[in-house]
Order: structure tokens, then sequence, then C-alpha cells
């Protein structure tokens, strides 16, 4: 090989072999003190413990290194942390375990990158601006494509929920206005619409779940709300909490906000169907035009030049 190819190849691969070290140095492993302290604090983490040993395969080996990898990227401080718990939670991940792994992912997307786009920048163009900006632009693309994935399904679960909520609060209001609590209907409403609303479903059982272990009913209906994420979800959970409070009939707010939440999507579906003219119009310029314009003005332009030929 020519000693163009070799040098850059070979500095690449040691700025690489550096990255990967100073990230291990970031990320050394607790010693067993200290494990068996977090331990005695959370008697959980001893089983979790067990179940990453006996876990095997890259599971495993993910489960493992995830905490350690996550350190470097690690929250600074508390409201940080709860909002990528929040934002998480949005995008459909609850698991306590959500952030630890989000991170590690989000540092391994960012040395992949560096790795695959500084590999390319120098067998490309060497060791050059180029090739500088080929690695950044790599380790970019690593590091923010994880945070973009979890926003679009962000977006489309609460899209989801959204849609499907006011089907979910007519069924509990029948089931309301029908004798069952308000804890029996959600149970009803999430083993019915299992299949129509998975993303409404799962929430409710979770709060179902929550309120079975013992916890307090407005704490379980505020952090459905800030699960969900979705607007219309927290003016429903601050009615369920309101009329929880002062006594108020549950069903009457039920329908109430099942009514309001209605003309919402229908004021939303007219808004877009308002829209469809204007959006219409590039398309139209654009593809229509021009094939009406040659089917109309063609034969006409085609016997004009044969009449200035024939001249």
């Amino acid at each position: 090989m020519d000693l163009n190819y070799i040098v850059p190849v070979a500095v690449f691969l040691g700025i690489s072999l550096a990255v990967w070290a100073i990230l291990g140095m970031f990320g050394d492993k607790e010693n067993r003190a200290s494990e068996r302290l977090d331990e005695l604090k959370d008697p959980t983490r001893r089983a979790q413990n067990a179940s990453g040993k006996n876990a095997g395969g890259v599971g495993g080996a993910l489960k493992k290194a995830a905490p350690a990898l996550s350190k470097v990227l690690q929250p600074k401080t508390e409201l940080e942390e709860n909002a990528l718990k929040v934002r998480l939670s949005n995008a459909g991940y609850n698991s306590p375990n959500a952030p630890t792994f989000f991170l590690a992912i989000k540092l391994g997307c960012l040395v992949a990158g560096v790795f695959f786009g500084g590999g390319f920048g120098a067998f490309k163009y060497g060791m050059n601006t180029s090739g500088l900006t080929s690695l950044v632009i790599g380790g970019g693309l690593g590091f923010y494509m994880p945070g973009i994935i979890v926003r679009i399904l962000r977006k489309q679960r609460m899209d989801r929920i959204f849609l499907s909520l006011p089907d979910a609060l007519d069924l509990l209001v029948v089931c309301v206005e029908a004798g069952l609590g308000l804890d029996a209907a959600m149970r009803r409403v999430a083993e019915e619409l299992a299949d129509s609303a998975p993303d409404v479903c799962n929430e409710l059982n979770l709060a179902n779940l929550q309120l079975q272990m013992g916890r307090p009913r407005r704490e379980v209906l505020h952090d459905l709300g800030i699960r969900t994420g979705v607007d219309d979800m927290k003016a429903l959970v601050a009615i369920l909490i309101q009329a929880d409070r002062f006594g108020s009939s549950v069903a009457q707010a039920l329908r109430v906000q099942s009514d309001s939440m209605r003309i919402k999507r229908s004021q939303m579906a007219e808004e877009k169907a308002a829209q469809t003219a204007v959006k219409m119009i590039f398309p139209l310029v654009l593809f229509i035009f021009p094939g009406i314009f040659v089917v109309l003005v063609g034969p006409a332009a085609i016997m004009m030049i044969r009449q200035l030929l024939t001249v």
C-alpha cells in the first residue's frame, strides 16, 4: 500500500484507541464494596444484579456495560435527569433503567459515528480539513441520532393517544354511569380497547397497578398525565383530581371532557381540510398545469410552426 494511505489510517486508529481508553477511565466499574452498599440501600438491586449476571449474549453484555457507559453523559442536575425521564416516558419507555440505556446508546452511537466518519475521511481525503470535517459530521450524526429518533417516537405516540382518547373516555363514561368505580372502569376500558388503543390501555394498566400497590390516587393520576405528555390527558387528569377532592360527579366531568375533545378533534380536521386547497396549488402548478398546457397548446403550436415553415 502507498504510504499516503497507511499514515492517515494509523493515526486515526491511534486516536480512536486513545479516545476509547479515556472513556474507559471515565466509566470505571465500581468495586464489590460499593455494590454491596447499593444492595443494602435498595434490596431490589440484588435481584437485578443476579439477573444481569445470568443474562448472556448481546443483551446481557449491553445491560452490564450500560451503567458504565452512561456515566460520561450523565445529567449534571436533577432537573435535567427528570426532563430526560419525562421525554423517554412520553416515547413509551417507562422502565427505571431507560435513561441509563439511552445514554449508553447515545455514547455508543457517538463512538461509532466518530469511527466511521473518521475512517471515511481518512480513506477519502486523508488527514486534512476535509477528513476532520467528515469526522466531526459523523460524530455529530451519531450523537444526535438517538435523540431525534426518540423525538419522532414521542410525537407519534402522543398523536396516537390524542386520537384514541375520546373513544376511551366515552367507554369510561359508560362504565362509570353503569355503576363501576373509577378504578374498575379504567381496568374495563384497558381490557376492551387493548387492540384499538394500545398506548392508552398500557397507561391505564400502569395506573391501575400503581393504585393496587397503594399509591395515592392523586399522585397516580398526576403521573399519568406527565407520562403521556398530551395536553388533553393532563386536563382530564386535573378534572379527575378535582372531582375526587371535592366529591363531584366523575361521570359528568368525563362526559364534558369527552365532548370538548371531540369538538377539538373535529376542528383540527376542518382546519386540515381548509388547508388542502392551498397545499394543492404547488402540485397543480408544477405537475398538472404543464401537462394540460402541452395537450391544449401543443397542436396549435405545431400548426403555427408548419405555417411559418411553408411561408
